[in-house]
């Protein structure tokens, strides 16, 4: 276990959940969940998943540690997929609700940031100069705010209701005009043939809408 991971499980009343590779040693001490799993795929052809608890420690961990244990096998082609995840904590609890409940979320974490790296080019952190690629990474993070707050407000219902921000910049945003500038405002002309005309200016009518509405918060 890292010691970064190693000193956070030793603060007190502090909750930790931390996946772990398959140590060979809780791999082997998960045998019996493992196999129960892949015989009962061997007799149904579905996918199976059971969840325990061990308590081991592995060479470089000063003592044994609550580890809990999924194992599943999922179907497919020649016998299926052995997937067994080990997740480190020191939370008590029944362990399928502390894994999917409180440790699978992250995963939604770990696609926005991936969200805003492809989507929104976060990066693009070439420069030799820190402050530079600092700027550039906000930059990309002021970005997805916008793009996710259009997302919730205004888009919501729509085609790119569930889309990713890139595909929100690719086709709502990325988009040529004409820019008028005159003494009392800015026109943007956006061209007849654009395909999502429609939906643009859905989007701008909700905008103005939330914009003016009253704050009940």
């Amino acid at each position: 276990m890292p010691l970064a991971a190693d000193a956070l499980v030793r603060l007190p009343r502090r909750p930790l959940r931390l996946g772990t590779g398959p140590q060979p040693r809780a791999r082997s001490a998960a045998a019996e969940w493992l196999d129960h799993v892949r015989t009962a795929y061997d007799l149904d052809g579905q996918s199976h998943r059971i969840f325990g608890t061990l308590y081991f420690a592995a060479k470089s961990w000063d003592r044994p540690r609550r580890v809990i244990v999924k194992a599943e096998h999922l179907r497919g082609p020649d016998g299926g997929k052995s997937n067994p995840r080990f997740l480190v904590t020191n939370c008590a609890g029944d362990p399928r609700a502390l894994y999917g409940d409180h440790y699978c979320p992250r995963g939604d974490v770990e696609k926005r940031i991936k969200e805003q790296q492809l989507g929104l080019f976060a990066d693009r952190t070439s420069c030799h100069a820190f402050a530079a690629n600092q700027f550039r990474v906000l930059l990309a993070a002021a970005a997805y705010v916008l793009c996710d707050q259009i997302r919730r407000t205004a888009l919501v219902g729509s085609a790119l209701g569930r889309a990713e921000v890139g595909t929100i910049r690719l086709r709502l945003l990325h988009v040529g005009g004409l820019v008028q500038k005159t003494v009392r405002r800015i026109v943007v002309r956006i061209a007849g043939s654009f395909p999502g005309q429609d939906l643009f200016r859905r989007v701008v009518d909700r905008l103005r809408r939330s914009r003016h509405a009253p704050d009940t918060s």
